[in-house]
Protein backbone atom coordinates (compact mmCIF):
# COMPACT_ATOMS: atom_id res chain seq x y z
CA UNK A 1 0.00 0.00 0.00
CA UNK A 2 1.49 3.33 -1.10
CA UNK A 3 0.86 6.64 0.64
CA UNK A 4 1.96 10.21 -0.09
CA UNK A 5 1.57 13.36 1.98
CA UNK A 6 2.94 16.90 2.23
CA UNK A 7 4.25 18.68 5.34
CA UNK A 8 5.04 22.21 4.18
CA UNK A 9 8.16 21.94 2.00
CA UNK A 10 8.71 18.38 3.18
CA UNK A 11 7.17 15.57 1.14
CA UNK A 12 6.86 11.99 2.38
CA UNK A 13 6.31 8.81 0.42
CA UNK A 14 5.72 5.52 2.20
CA UNK A 15 4.99 1.92 1.31
CA UNK A 16 3.68 -0.81 3.59
CA UNK A 17 4.60 -4.31 2.48
CA UNK A 18 2.81 -7.58 3.23
CA UNK A 19 5.14 -8.30 6.16
CA UNK A 20 4.15 -5.11 8.01
CA UNK A 21 7.37 -3.24 7.23
CA UNK A 22 6.94 0.37 6.23
CA UNK A 23 9.53 1.86 3.89
CA UNK A 24 9.62 5.50 2.95
CA UNK A 25 11.40 8.58 1.76
CA UNK A 26 11.37 12.13 3.03
CA UNK A 27 12.46 14.92 0.71
CA UNK A 28 12.53 18.71 0.71
CA UNK A 29 13.82 18.74 -2.85
CA UNK A 30 17.45 18.73 -1.78
CA UNK A 31 17.86 16.24 1.05
CA UNK A 32 16.51 12.70 0.90
CA UNK A 33 16.08 10.59 4.03
CA UNK A 34 15.27 6.91 3.80
CA UNK A 35 13.33 5.40 6.68
CA UNK A 36 12.06 2.00 7.67
CA UNK A 37 9.54 1.22 10.37
CA UNK A 38 9.37 -2.38 11.54
CA UNK A 39 6.39 -3.44 13.63
CA UNK A 40 7.62 -5.88 16.22
CA UNK A 41 4.48 -7.57 17.49
CA UNK A 42 3.86 -10.59 15.33
CA UNK A 43 0.30 -11.75 14.83
CA UNK A 44 -1.20 -8.32 15.52
CA UNK A 45 -3.06 -6.10 13.12
CA UNK A 46 -1.11 -3.05 12.04
CA UNK A 47 -3.50 -0.62 13.75
CA UNK A 48 -3.07 -2.53 17.01
CA UNK A 49 0.72 -2.39 17.01
CA UNK A 50 1.97 0.07 19.58
CA UNK A 51 5.64 -0.89 19.57
CA UNK A 52 7.54 0.11 16.44
CA UNK A 53 11.19 0.52 15.51
CA UNK A 54 11.86 3.42 13.19
CA UNK A 55 15.09 3.68 11.23
CA UNK A 56 16.25 6.85 9.47
CA UNK A 57 19.22 6.82 7.08
CA UNK A 58 21.35 9.95 6.65
CA UNK A 59 24.30 10.75 4.45
CA UNK A 60 25.69 8.67 1.61
CA UNK A 61 23.76 5.39 1.48
CA UNK A 62 26.57 3.73 -0.50
CA UNK A 63 29.40 4.88 1.80
CA UNK A 64 31.77 2.23 3.12
CA UNK A 65 31.63 3.78 6.61
CA UNK A 66 28.39 3.29 8.55
CA UNK A 67 27.53 4.84 11.91
CA UNK A 68 24.85 3.15 14.03
CA UNK A 69 23.15 5.31 16.67
CA UNK A 70 20.18 4.56 18.95
CA UNK A 71 18.25 7.83 19.33
CA UNK A 72 15.17 9.45 20.80
CA UNK A 73 12.96 12.23 19.43
CA UNK A 74 15.28 14.98 20.67
CA UNK A 75 18.29 13.35 19.01
CA UNK A 76 16.42 13.23 15.70
CA UNK A 77 15.59 16.94 16.00
CA UNK A 78 19.28 17.75 16.41
CA UNK A 79 20.55 15.29 13.80
CA UNK A 80 21.40 17.87 11.14
CA UNK A 81 23.65 19.69 13.60
CA UNK A 82 25.37 16.42 14.44
CA UNK A 83 25.90 15.51 10.79
CA UNK A 84 27.26 18.95 9.92
CA UNK A 85 29.64 18.81 12.86
CA UNK A 86 30.99 15.42 11.74
CA UNK A 87 31.52 16.83 8.24
CA UNK A 88 33.32 19.88 9.67
CA UNK A 89 35.87 17.53 11.14
CA UNK A 90 36.65 16.18 7.67
CA UNK A 91 34.39 13.13 7.67
CA UNK A 92 32.26 13.71 4.60
CA UNK A 93 31.65 10.23 3.19
CA UNK A 94 29.61 8.21 5.67
CA UNK A 95 26.14 6.89 6.29
CA UNK A 96 24.45 7.29 9.66
CA UNK A 97 21.64 4.93 10.63
CA UNK A 98 19.54 6.39 13.43
CA UNK A 99 17.35 3.85 15.21
CA UNK A 100 14.59 5.42 17.28
CA UNK A 101 14.18 3.76 20.68
CA UNK A 102 10.97 4.61 22.54
CA UNK A 103 11.55 2.77 25.83
CA UNK A 104 15.13 3.54 26.81
CA UNK A 105 15.06 1.94 30.25
CA UNK A 106 13.86 -1.33 28.73
CA UNK A 107 15.52 -1.53 25.33
CA UNK A 108 18.96 -0.12 26.15
CA UNK A 109 19.53 -1.89 29.47
CA UNK A 110 21.75 -5.02 29.44
CA UNK A 111 20.10 -6.51 32.51
CA UNK A 112 17.39 -5.69 35.01
CA UNK A 113 18.13 -3.18 37.74
CA UNK A 114 16.16 -1.20 40.28
CA UNK A 115 15.17 2.40 39.66
CA UNK A 116 17.99 4.89 40.18
CA UNK A 117 15.92 8.02 39.64
CA UNK A 118 12.15 8.26 39.65
CA UNK A 119 10.16 5.05 39.98
CA UNK A 120 10.92 3.29 36.69
CA UNK A 121 13.42 0.46 36.87
CA UNK A 122 15.55 -0.99 34.08
CA UNK A 123 14.70 -3.95 31.88
CA UNK A 124 16.88 -6.36 29.94
CA UNK A 125 15.99 -5.57 26.34
CA UNK A 126 19.49 -4.71 25.09
CA UNK A 127 20.03 -8.17 23.63
CA UNK A 128 16.94 -7.94 21.42
CA UNK A 129 17.82 -4.44 20.27
CA UNK A 130 21.36 -5.49 19.42
CA UNK A 131 20.08 -8.35 17.28
CA UNK A 132 17.89 -5.87 15.45
CA UNK A 133 20.85 -3.53 14.87
CA UNK A 134 23.04 -6.35 13.62
CA UNK A 135 20.47 -6.80 10.88
CA UNK A 136 21.63 -3.40 9.60
CA UNK A 137 25.27 -4.54 9.49
CA UNK A 138 25.14 -7.36 6.97
CA UNK A 139 27.52 -5.96 4.33
CA UNK A 140 30.94 -7.11 5.50
CA UNK A 141 32.63 -4.87 2.94
CA UNK A 142 31.63 -1.90 5.08
CA UNK A 143 33.06 -0.65 8.38
CA UNK A 144 30.57 -0.16 11.18
CA UNK A 145 30.79 2.05 14.25
CA UNK A 146 28.27 2.29 17.06
CA UNK A 147 27.65 5.21 19.35
CA UNK A 148 25.14 6.90 21.56
CA UNK A 149 24.48 9.35 24.35
CA UNK A 150 23.65 8.62 27.98
CA UNK A 151 22.00 5.19 28.30
CA UNK A 152 22.53 4.72 24.53
CA UNK A 153 26.23 5.26 25.21
CA UNK A 154 26.17 2.51 27.82
CA UNK A 155 24.36 0.25 25.36
CA UNK A 156 26.97 0.96 22.67
CA UNK A 157 29.79 0.10 25.04
CA UNK A 158 28.03 -3.10 26.12
CA UNK A 159 27.36 -4.05 22.49
CA UNK A 160 31.11 -4.01 21.83
CA UNK A 161 31.46 -6.86 24.32
CA UNK A 162 28.91 -8.97 22.43
CA UNK A 163 30.14 -8.76 18.83
CA UNK A 164 33.23 -7.83 16.82
CA UNK A 165 31.21 -6.19 14.02
CA UNK A 166 31.90 -2.68 15.37
CA UNK A 167 35.33 -1.25 14.59
CA UNK A 168 34.85 1.47 17.18
CA UNK A 169 32.54 2.72 19.94
CA UNK A 170 31.52 6.32 20.60
CA UNK A 171 30.17 6.27 24.17
CA UNK A 172 29.25 9.84 25.08
CA UNK A 173 28.27 10.59 28.67
CA UNK A 174 27.56 6.87 29.02
CA UNK A 175 25.57 5.68 32.02
CA UNK A 176 28.48 3.65 33.37
CA UNK A 177 27.03 4.15 36.85
CA UNK A 178 24.60 1.38 35.80
CA UNK A 179 24.65 -1.24 38.59
CA UNK A 180 27.26 -3.91 37.91
CA UNK A 181 28.54 -2.51 34.63
CA UNK A 182 32.14 -1.74 35.61
CA UNK A 183 32.42 -5.21 37.10
CA UNK A 184 31.08 -6.58 33.81
CA UNK A 185 33.77 -4.70 31.89
CA UNK A 186 36.48 -6.23 34.05
CA UNK A 187 35.15 -9.76 33.73
CA UNK A 188 34.68 -9.79 29.95
CA UNK A 189 36.73 -9.02 26.85
CA UNK A 190 35.75 -6.11 24.64
CA UNK A 191 35.73 -6.92 20.92
CA UNK A 192 36.22 -3.42 19.48
CA UNK A 193 39.71 -2.00 19.13
CA UNK A 194 38.82 1.69 19.45
CA UNK A 195 36.70 3.32 22.17
CA UNK A 196 35.91 6.98 22.77
CA UNK A 197 34.56 7.95 26.19
CA UNK A 198 33.50 11.38 27.36
CA UNK A 199 31.79 12.99 30.30
CA UNK A 200 30.71 16.48 31.27
CA UNK A 201 32.86 17.88 34.06
CA UNK A 202 29.76 18.59 36.18
CA UNK A 203 27.99 15.27 35.69
CA UNK A 204 29.33 13.67 38.86
CA UNK A 205 28.23 16.69 40.90
CA UNK A 206 24.78 15.36 41.74
CA UNK A 207 23.00 14.42 44.95
CA UNK A 208 21.93 11.07 43.49
CA UNK A 209 24.17 8.57 45.28
CA UNK A 210 24.35 6.16 42.32
CA UNK A 211 24.73 8.65 39.49
CA UNK A 212 27.33 10.66 41.42
CA UNK A 213 29.69 7.70 40.92
CA UNK A 214 29.72 8.20 37.14
CA UNK A 215 33.08 10.01 37.26
CA UNK A 216 34.78 7.29 39.28
CA UNK A 217 33.19 4.62 37.09
CA UNK A 218 34.32 6.14 33.81
CA UNK A 219 37.85 6.63 35.14
CA UNK A 220 37.98 2.97 36.18
CA UNK A 221 36.54 1.82 32.87
CA UNK A 222 38.99 3.94 30.91
CA UNK A 223 41.93 2.69 32.95
CA UNK A 224 40.87 -0.91 32.44
CA UNK A 225 40.58 -0.50 28.66
CA UNK A 226 43.98 1.23 28.41
CA UNK A 227 45.59 -1.46 30.56
CA UNK A 228 44.30 -4.10 28.15
CA UNK A 229 45.64 -2.43 25.04
CA UNK A 230 42.48 -0.78 23.70
CA UNK A 231 42.91 2.43 21.71
CA UNK A 232 40.83 4.54 24.07
CA UNK A 233 40.31 8.23 24.71
CA UNK A 234 38.58 9.85 27.69
CA UNK A 235 37.55 13.45 27.11
CA UNK A 236 36.08 15.79 29.68
CA UNK A 237 33.59 18.28 28.28
CA UNK A 238 32.48 21.46 29.97
CA UNK A 239 29.06 21.42 31.56
CA UNK A 240 26.49 18.97 32.78
CA UNK A 241 24.90 15.91 31.17
CA UNK A 242 22.57 17.88 28.92
CA UNK A 243 24.96 20.36 27.34
CA UNK A 244 25.42 20.09 23.54
CA UNK A 245 24.81 16.35 23.14
CA UNK A 246 24.75 16.67 19.34
CA UNK A 247 28.19 18.33 19.25
CA UNK A 248 29.62 15.83 21.72
CA UNK A 249 28.41 12.75 19.82
CA UNK A 250 29.66 14.20 16.53
CA UNK A 251 33.10 14.72 18.03
CA UNK A 252 33.06 11.15 19.31
CA UNK A 253 32.13 9.60 15.97
CA UNK A 254 34.78 11.67 14.18
CA UNK A 255 37.41 10.45 16.65
CA UNK A 256 36.62 6.75 16.33
CA UNK A 257 36.46 6.96 12.53
CA UNK A 258 39.93 8.47 12.55
CA UNK A 259 41.09 6.04 15.21
CA UNK A 260 42.69 8.83 17.23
Amino acid sequence: MRHSENHGRLRRWSYLDKFGCQYGLFSDGQVYLLFLTVYLQEGCKREEMEDAMQIVHYGNLSASTVLIQPVDDHDLEEMETELNEIRKQGKADFQLIAVKVDNWNQDLSPWEASAVFGSEGFGDGAGELLQFLLGQCVDRRKTYYIGGYSLAGLFSLWAAYQTDIFAGVAAVSPSVWFPGFIEYMKEHEIKSETVYLSLGDREEKTRNSVMSQVGNCIRMGYGWLIEHGINCNLEWNQGNHFREPDIRIAKAFAWVMEGK
